[in-house]
């Protein structure tokens, strides 16, 4: 961890305010005030100088008792500040059971290099004072801030261990998180005689904006789950500074460390992680209860009539604030909408209240309920509620106003109206069909505002991929992998965003969660294209739990899940969502491929745009992309591929449109002939013979498959105009005579005359050596004249057509 970084040179506190005596307990969650705000008189403000002890009474404590320690003050100051800028805000109270009053005192410090030291001349003036000293874990921007929405930065996570059995605790932690970067003996012991303490672990990084909020709630977690201290879900709960000094009742010892693991630092992500997978420590429970004994259960409350005038064990207050608390935990946790939750609140008043509460008063008890629990726990997992217009917000026009509308059509996002605004895109395919290959690629494109396959953006397009296959660390081995233009990489490196592969269901609480996702990644303007790959695996079927096959669920799913989620993001954003085919026959996929399509039939009616994309013959690297529009002009099916790792076009006017099997048969057959010439020459020449045309061709009719002399002489013919097969006039070399033929001899690439150690029939000779047959003419492609060779050596020299 690096040290805290340089901002001032002068060793004086930022600032300093003293505040009228807080009666409260310092451990509880007490937050600071800025008392020189205007309202205040400026004569009550007491700043503080480090060198000036303006308390002339004599000490109340034991003078010989443990002092502040600047050491374990700087390695505090370095785990739970060494990264954050800004201001520290600081506190001192007189702790209970001295005997003596005074005043807190708060200052707030440059998170700095001087800090540490700043901290240690302030905890050596709090220990003269009788007085502890407190942080809050975080930073401020200016001073007289210290309130729970001006928190800036955290970077660690704490838990304080302040009851039961602290060692078995620890244990648990450190079982299923880790060692912890620091652990603090508070000062205080439990009745079993076991020392409280703060157990810290340091962040890779500091935590601002959203990521504070769910520091919080992973500091609350911890505390539920281990039993520890539940104020530290607020973010400006202040806490006692390792090795400054604590007093209470009589007793003055040293804050003190007593772990202390510096390099140890936790991804906040990870920790979330590990923090969600630990269980309760044992004889912990996660159910809450009411612990006042003079109070009902959750359920009795809620039907339990209170009456004015102290009539019932407890008053029309305690029953309405804790009714409405239960309705905000529902809301507030995403089990109710804010609309459900203020009709609960409404009946329970209208109900349960003898008189009820006036609605005025009840909404102000309500809000104010509110802003605390928000404040203590963090933002709200608010429940999407639908967007859809209800009976009396239906759009409605008449056939005039409808003609006289001369207004622009809206921008598409994906033309040729593949992708229109508010529109829904499915995109259909097999299996292995690479799918998610041509998808990726396809959505960086649109990121980057570069035209792909013929659909083209009119800008750079926001792009949000909702995705629940890929993990993580395969997701982006494979974006390395696809060939993409490093131009388009550039710039749509920060509009397209993507998810590792999730674990959830699009339902009520996942839709929150995307939501909220979508919020982060784009917190300006919101995205134009949602993509959910693949319906399969986030598929939420509402109430009856029905599957994809079935059209009621299907529906809920579109309506209920993917529009209230993209109404909620922007009515205008387009929607594409990846899903499987099933296997059809040939045939069925030439009458209507999107037949193809799993599940429901309710799918095809619902969606604007549908691609499927199939591989028309298996053997074939070729992928055929159909497409069918509702808000369009019908578009022609995509011939595409992947050349040199990108997706391209290919024409169709260079694809058969009838027989292709059998053409393929043909083209399969021509090619074994070609290959059966070619070896047949090569052969023969081994053995000492030279063919011309028309020698060959009488010499292995219906050889070999070759078919007919006809057959055979049309194939040459290709192959000489191909250049796979040229031509030696003079033979006399070989024994052969100088022919009269228009082109001489047949050559192929490599071919020799004769074997080492061939015996030569009808002179008897052995032959040294095989000789190169060299060709010395060939077949013009453009006229089809015998033209001389200027290489005869190089078989790569083709004639130009316009030679």
């Amino acid at each position: 961890m690096p040290v805290l970084r340089p901002r001032r040179a002068v060793l004086e506190p930022h600032g300093m305010t003293d505040e009228p005596t807080d009666p409260s307990d310092p451990d509880q969650d007490t937050p600071m005030r800025d008392d020189t705000t205007p309202d205040m008189p400026t004569e009550n403000v007491v700043h503080f100088n480090p060198w000036r002890d303006f308390n002339d009474a004599a000490p109340q404590i034991d003078v010989f008792g443990d002092e502040p320690d600047p050491e374990q003050i700087a390695q505090f100051m370095q785990v739970v500040f060494g990264y954050c800028d800004g201001l520290i805000p600081v506190r001192s109270f007189i702790d209970k059971g001295q005997g003596i009053d005074g005043r807190p005192h708060n200052i707030w410090l440059d998170a700095d290099q001087s800090a540490p030291e700043k901290m240690a001349t302030f905890a050596t003036w709090a220990s003269r004072e009788g007085a502890a000293v407190y942080v809050i874990p975080g930073t401020v921007a200016a001073s007289g801030q210290a309130k729970a929405a001006e928190i800036l930065q955290m970077q660690t996570v704490v838990v304080d261990l302040d009851t039961g059995d602290i060692a078995a605790k620890r244990a648990h932690l450190e079982r299923h998180l880790g060692v912890p970067t620091m652990v603090v003996e508070s000062g205080g012991v439990t009745p079993e005689g076991q020392r409280k303490c703060h157990v810290w672990w340091a962040l890779t990084e500091p935590a601002e904006g959203d990521d504070i909020a769910r520091v919080c709630r992973l500091r609350g977690d911890i505390a539920a789950k281990v039993g520890g201290d539940m104020h530290f879900r607020s973010s400006h709960q202040p806490i006692r500074v390792a090795g400054s000094v604590y007093y209470k009742n009589s007793l003055k010892t040293q804050v003190r460390i007593v772990e202390l693991n510096a390099d140890r630092e936790r991804d906040l992500a990870e920790f979330i992680e590990a923090v969600t997978d630990m269980p309760p420590a044992p004889g912990i429970s996660l159910q809450p209860e009411f612990t006042h004994p003079d109070k009902p259960g959750m359920d009795d409350v809620l039907v339990t009539p209170v009456r004015e005038g102290a009539q019932d064990d407890w008053s029309r207050f305690e029953g309405a604030s804790a009714a409405i608390g239960h309705f905000i935990r529902m809301v507030h946790e995403g089990r109710m909408t804010k609309d459900e939750g203020w009709e609960g609140i409404c009946g329970y008043n209208a109900a349960m209240l003898r008189p009820q509460w006036p609605v005025d008063r009840l909404k102000r008890e309500s809000e104010r309920l509110w802003n605390r629990h928000v404040e203590k726990y963090g933002p709200p997992l608010i429940r999407l509620n639908s967007g859809a217009p209800g009976p009396m917000e239906m759009p409605a026009f008449t056939l005039g106003a409808l003609l006289d509308d001369q207004s622009p059509m809206p921008e598409d996002i994906i033309a040729p109206r593949v992708l229109t605004p508010g529109g829904l895109l499915v995109l259909g395919g097999a299996p292995k069909v690479s799918k998610s290959d041509l998808l990726i690629s396809w959505l960086v494109h649109m990121a980057a505002g570069v035209p792909f396959l013929g659909f083209t953006p009119p800008r750079p397009q926001r792009i949000f991929y909702l995705q629940a296959e890929i993990q993580y660390h395969y997701l982006r081995e494979r974006l390395k992998q696809i060939a993409l233009p490093p131009d388009v990489l550039a710039a749509a490196r920060d509009t397209f965003v993507a998810t590792p592969k999730l674990k959830m269901l699009l339902d009520n609480e996942g839709s929150v969660r995307v939501a909220r996702a979508v919020q982060t990644a784009f917190p300006d303007a919101p995205p134009d294209i949602l993509c959910v790959d693949p319906i399969r695996n986030l598929f939420d079927g509402g109430p009856e739990g029905g599957g994809e096959n079935d059209n009621t669920a299907m529906m809920f799913f579109l309506k209920e899940r993917v529009e209230v989620l993209r109404d909620h993001i922007d009515p205008d954003c387009g929607v594409i969502l990846i899903h499987h085919t099933n296997k059809l026959s040939k045939q069925q996929v030439k009458d209507d491929p999107f037949l193809a399509l799993s599940g429901a039939s309710a799918l095809r009616g619902f969606y604007t745009s549908g691609l499927i994309l199939h591989r028309p013959d298996e053997d074939c690297s070729q992928r055929k992309l159909e497409i069918e529009l509702r808000n369009g002009p019908a578009l022609p099916p995509k011939v595409i591929d992947k050349v040199g790792g990108q997706w391209v076009e290919i024409n169709p006017m260079n694809e058969r449109l009838v027989r292709q099997e059998v053409g393929a048969k043909h083209d399969a057959e021509r090619d074994r002939k070609r290959d059966v010439i070619l070896s047949i020459l090569i052969d023969e020449a081994a053995e000492g013979k030279l063919y011309t045309s028309t020698q060959f061709r009488e010499a292995f009719e219906n050889q070999r498959g070759l078919g007919s002399q006809f057959t055979i002489r049309d194939r040459i013919n290709v192959l000489a105009t191909k250049g796979d097969i040229r031509f030696l006039r003079d033979g006399t070399r070989f024994s052969h005579s100088v022919v009269r033929s228009r082109f001489g001899y047949l050559c192929a690439e490599g071919m020799v005359f004769g074997r080492k150690g061939r015996v030569d029939p009808e002179t008897g000779e052995v032959q040294d050596s095989a000789i190169p047959v060299v060709p010395s003419h060939y077949k013009s492609p453009s006229n089809g004249q015998c033209m001389d060779l200027e290489d005869p050596s190089d078989w790569s020299i083709r004639e130009e057509e316009n030679a």
